[in-house]
Formats: structure tokens, sequence, C-alpha cells
């Protein structure tokens, strides 16, 4: 499984976001999380288990400065500075202040590239990471399925986990976010079920997200008996969100 020991990574090449600079504000060299996604390329949260200490403000300035001075100096492009890494990047208490030295660092050294952050939404209550949120050019907020049942064979969340609470809190971007979705088939659950897509649509319109983000799997998983759908069949199954004119777009 892939773990992170760099606060500033890369940059790689990103189906969904192009050439992306990762920036891991979560422990190094394990995983730190309140989703245990059964397809997560950092495995298991019970097998990721670093020294627990979060990177702080001054550590991501200090270790963002120097990546991105070094990729300034080599002319190597960014179209992305991309909080992602080793878990859920929104629990690192910091998370705003270094949202706010991102955007900083960002104007000085590449005023072209966005800067985005992949989360699982469910900080999006908290008022101080829902700001930082909002000063992100690409807030990617996933929801995997569209019921409760689903998001626990999927996703595993620690803890109480209501799905109606969490587009509640997604209804605040008032559609200026990016909706993130996996698209996948293991024994408990199928997205291609046509009673799970017609529900995953009815919060697509209910949200009416600037973009939708559609994937499937790409890397080593945990669970091992996990089905990838072909992008056609994905195309086919978000035809009638198109057609209604929302921006969806299927990575294979």
């Amino acid at each position: 499984m892939l773990h992170f020991d760099e606060i500033a990574f890369g940059p790689i090449s990103s189906r969904r976001l192009g050439s992306s600079l990762g920036v891991n504000i979560l422990p190094a060299k394990g995983k730190l999380c309140n989703f245990d996604c059964i397809y997560c390329e950092c495995g298991w949260n019970r097998d990721g288990k670093g020294d627990g200490r979060f990177p702080q403000a001054e550590d991501v300035r200090r270790a963002l400065s120097a990546k991105l001075q070094a990729c300034a100096e080599d002319a190597v492009r960014i179209d992305s500075i991309t909080f992602s890494g080793n878990g859920e990047p929104t629990l690192n208490p910091d998370f705003p202040e270094i949202m706010d030295i991102t955007l900083e660092l960002r104007e000085l050294y590449c005023r072209e590239a966005k800067v985005s952050v992949l989360s699982n939404a469910t900080t999006v209550w908290n008022d101080d990471v829902f700001r930082a949120l909002r000063k992100a050019d690409n807030p990617i907020m996933k929801i995997d399925s569209p019921y409760d049942r689903g998001v626990m064979a999927l996703n595993r969340p620690s803890g109480r986990y209501s799905l109606e609470h969490i587009v509640a809190g997604l209804e605040r971007f008032e559609g200026d976010f990016i909706l993130q979705t996996m698209f996948l088939r293991s024994p408990e659950y199928d997205s291609s079920d046509m009673d799970n897509i017609s529900a995953w649509m009815d919060i697509v319109r209910r949200l009416k997200p600037r973009e939708v983000m559609v994937y499937t799997i790409d890397r080593e998983t945990p669970q091992k008996d996990l089905v990838k759908f072909a992008p056609a069949a994905m195309e086919e199954m978000v035809r009638p969100l198109k057609e209604e004119g929302f921006n969806i777009q299927v990575r294979g």
C-alpha cells in the first residue's frame, strides 16, 4: 500500500487534476483517516500506523516553499497544488492556517496553479474548515453512495455518520464545489444498481455542483475482490445527468 513520507511530493500525473503537486499534512509513513475505504490506496487504517504527529503549519510552509521553489527553478509545470496524502487532510487542526500559507506560496511561485482539496466531506460542518475549503479553487468533496448503508459498505466511517447531515453541509457551498464519486462493484455494493444510481443522481440534482468527477479503481486496493467499471459503462450510468446539463467528468 502507498504511504507518503514527505509533506510536499511530486508533481505526479493525475487523471483528474493534471500535473499535481501533492501536499500531505497527515502523519508520515502511516495513515490517519475517519474513513477506512475498501479501495483506499493507503490500505486499511489498522495497517498504516505512523508516529501520529501532524505536520504543523510552519513545517508545511518550509516544505512546500522549498518544493515550489525547486519546481520553479526547473520550469516544472504544476496544474494543481493538491491536499491529499495519508488520509483526510482536514483532520489536521492547522488546516485553515495551512490553506492560507498554501495560497500565499501559490501566488509567489505558480500563480496559474489551482489549489485543490480531496476530502471525504465529514468535517464540512466545522466552520473554520468550511471557510478554508471555500478558499480553495477546487474543493473536491466525496460521496460514493447515496445511502448510509452504502457508505458503511464502501467507506466504513468511524464514529457516527449521517449522509443527510453531510449533504446538508455541502449545500452551504451553493454549488461552488466539485463532487467526487467512486464507481465500483463489491460483494456488498454495486454502484451500477439502478436504485443506487437513481438516488445518487437525486443528490447531484440537489447539490448542483459545478463539476462531478466519476472515477473507478486505478491502483492496488486493500479489499481484493473489487471490480472496476469500464469508462463506457460509467458514461452510460451518468448520461441522464449530462443530458440535463451537468458537467460530468468520467475517468477510467
